[in-house]
Formats: structure tokens, C-alpha cells, sequence
């Protein structure tokens, strides 16, 4: 199990001398999100803040500086955003020490998803409208563009699994694992043809959320998205890459035993994908179109594969949860998927009438 990162007090001392933020009442973990990625509440006679340090990998000052061009940008436009908290002396966004990164914003008070029709379709239209807002915006010359569809080191990540796994789980069956990441490297490059003989390559790029899951939205009461968060991922791509995978990530369903994965549904919820697919249309500059909307069950095969397997290959475990089980679920969806990618695709486009 990968541990949490967590700030020490000499860290935290220094860091904060960067910001004016009054008089401080208290500091409180904050343990959500990247598990890399530490961050802390703080009240003060000012407001509420939270501080972050951004995780390895993420923390490259450029990367970070397009991240808060993007959300400098979507603030000045209206959109719902943390607003982030400039260093005291110079205003600048991010702050640097000993070779991390921080980032400071005003603490934003919110719902979280409840698992609704209604809130899935408000999700899909925030996101039509942040890809609207940064179409066409050249906020630095050269923006990231990784992405889960055709990941060029995905081969390497499965074939590194078995033995992530075994060292962190030695009850696992290396057999069954064998089996296992076969099959879903098999999948995956099943599901990347399909989406590149639909056009993908040509597609239009625009700048992505990349991560676009119901812990990085929070909601109003009437389920309208009051903030969106975690700019970390953000990269240019084409706009399916974003609604496949929120339309994904707001349709999990979960068993009530959240660390227990060989007890969720098998099945994904095709309501919540429609209801995602819906709201992105009313509010999307153009509507999906058609090779657009067919790609949509076979890019969510491809992040859930990606997604899923990078993180396992590199600790064993995803998050708390234990790499082989996880693994076997994400088989189970992927399998459910498959025989019913057309009918989904014939299910959703119901929405555009």
C-alpha cells in the first residue's frame, strides 16, 4: 500500500513565510486526492485556504505554470475554479523549495457527487464549457499531451505488474495475474485500433481537463458544479479523450465496501454515460459527432485499462486497494463492455433527440 504523504512542520514553516495570510487558527491534514500529493486546510482571519505540494512527476515548473494559465484564464471567464492565492511578495502562483512545488488556494465549500442523473448531466456540461473556454487559446507553446489512448510505455507498465504485485501481495496467484494482464493488453490494443480507424489522429486537439472524475468537482445543493479542481493533468488532446473518460468516471459503480473491488457491479451505468454525453452536448461549441460518439465505449476500455495498470505497476496497489483484486475488476468491466460497445453507442445518441 502506497503511504500518504504527509507535510512536516519545518516544511510547512517555510512555505507558508511565502503568503499573507493573517493570523493562523489552525492547519488540518487534508487527505484526499493523490495520495503523493500532501495537502493541508488552513484557517486564518482572512478565510480557509488549502496548500498543496504538488506529486513527482507533476511538479515541473512549466507544467505547473499551464496549469495556473488555465486557471487564471477560466477564473477571468467565470468559470467555477479554486481561486489561487499569489506568494506575498511577488504574487507569484507557485512556490519552490528544496526542489518541490507548492500551490495555495482559497478553499472552496461544495457538495460532493451524489451519484445522480441530474449531477452527472451538470458534469458533462462544465466540461463542454472549460473545452469551450480554452478552444483555440494558445496559453504556452508547447502544453502536455500525454494521454491513455495509444500510451506508447503501456506494454511495459502490464508486462511490469505480475511482479509489482507479488511484492506487496504475496497471496496473489502469478498465474491468474498472467492471465489477467494478457487479456486486458489484448483489450487495449484491440480498443486503440477501433479508435484509430475512426479518424482519432485527425481529429481537432484542444486543451483537456485530464482528469475529470467526481472527486475533482464539487456541487450547489441544485447539483450545478460550484468548483472544478486538480488542473494537474492538464494537456492538449482531442476533446473524446475528456468525455470518454468522465463519462466513465461517472458511471463507476461501486459496492458498498469501497476497498472490496470483488464486490462491485460488473456492469457500468449506461443512464449516468448518457446523462454525462447529454450535458456535454448542450453546452459543447459542436456536438460529438458520429465517429466521435462510436469511439466512446472503446476509449473507455482504453482508460480503464491505462489508467488502472500504470499505478499498479509502479506500487502493487492501487491507492489502498490491493493490485490483483483491482485488476480482476477492471477485467470484469472491460469483458461486460465489450459485446455491448454498440448498443451503448445506440443508447447514448438516443440523448440528441
Amino acid at each position: 500500500m502506497t503511504r500518504r504523504e504527509r507535510f512536516d512542520s519545518r516544511e510547512l514553516a517555510i512555505v507558508l513565510s511565502h503568503y499573507e495570510l493573517g493570523v493562523i487558527e489552525s492547519i488540518r491534514d487534508y487527505p484526499r486526492g493523490s495520495r503523493r500529493a500532501p495537502k493541508v486546510r488552513i484557517r486564518t482571519q482572512t478565510g480557509e485556504y488549502l496548500l498543496k505540494r504538488r506529486a513527482p512527476g507533476r511538479d515541473e515548473p512549466h507544467r505547473v505554470a499551464f496549469s495556473h494559465r488555465l486557471q487564471l484564464h477560466l477564473a477571468e471567464n467565470s468559470f467555477p475554479v479554486a481561486r489561487l492565492i499569489g506568494t506575498r511578495d511577488s504574487n507569484n502562483s507557485l512556490v519552490q523549495h528544496e526542489g518541490a512545488v507548492y500551490e495555495m488556494f482559497e478553499y472552496v465549500r461544495g457538495e460532493h457527487f451524489n451519484g445522480s442523473n441530474r449531477a452527472t448531466q451538470y458534469a458533462g456540461y462544465a466540461l463542454a464549457h472549460l473545452h469551450r473556454l480554452l478552444g483555440g487559446h494558445a496559453l504556452v507553446s508547447n502544453p502536455p499531451d500525454a494521454s491513455y489512448h495509444a500510451a506508447p510505455g503501456l506494454a511495459g507498465h502490464v508486462a511490469a505488474v505480475p511482479r509489482a504485485v507479488s511484492t506487496v501481495d504475496v497471496k496473489a496467484s502469478e498465474a491468474d495475474l498472467l492471465r489477467c494482464c494478457a487479456y486486458l493488453r489484448e483489450a487495449y490494443d484491440d480498443a486503440v485500433r477501433r479508435v484509430e480507424s475512426l479518424g482519432y489522429s485527425r481529429w481537432p486537439r484542444v486543451i483537456n481537463h485530464g482528469d475529470w472524475h467526481p472527486g475533482n468537482l464539487l456541487f450547489h445543493p441544485d447539483r450545478r458544479v460550484a468548483a472544478v479542481i486538480d488542473f494537474d493533468s492538464a494537456r492538449l488532446e482531442p476533446r473524446m479523450t475528456d468525455v470518454a473518460n468522465g463519462a466513465l468516471q461517472f458511471s463507476m459503480r461501486i459496492g458498498q465496501n469501497t476497498e472490496d473491488p470483488t464486490t462491485w457491479p460488473e456492469a457500468l451505468s449506461a443512464e449516468r454515460i448518457r446523462a454525462f454525453v447529454r450535458g456535454y452536448d448542450q453546452g459543447a461549441a459542436t456536438p460529438l459527432t458520429d465517429a466521435e460518439h462510436q469511439s466512446l465505449p472503446w476509449l473507455i476500455i482504453e482508460a480503464l485499462i491505462a489508467e488502472s495498470v500504470v499505478p499498479i505497476a509502479a506500487t502493487g496497489s492501487f491507492a489502498r486497494i490491493p493490485g490483483a483484486p483491482f485488476l480482476a475488476m477492471i477485467e470484469r468491466k472491460v469483458r461486460w463492455l465489450t459485446p455491448r460497445a454498440e448498443r451503448l453507442v445506440t443508447f447514448v445518441r438516443e440523448s440528441q433527440r
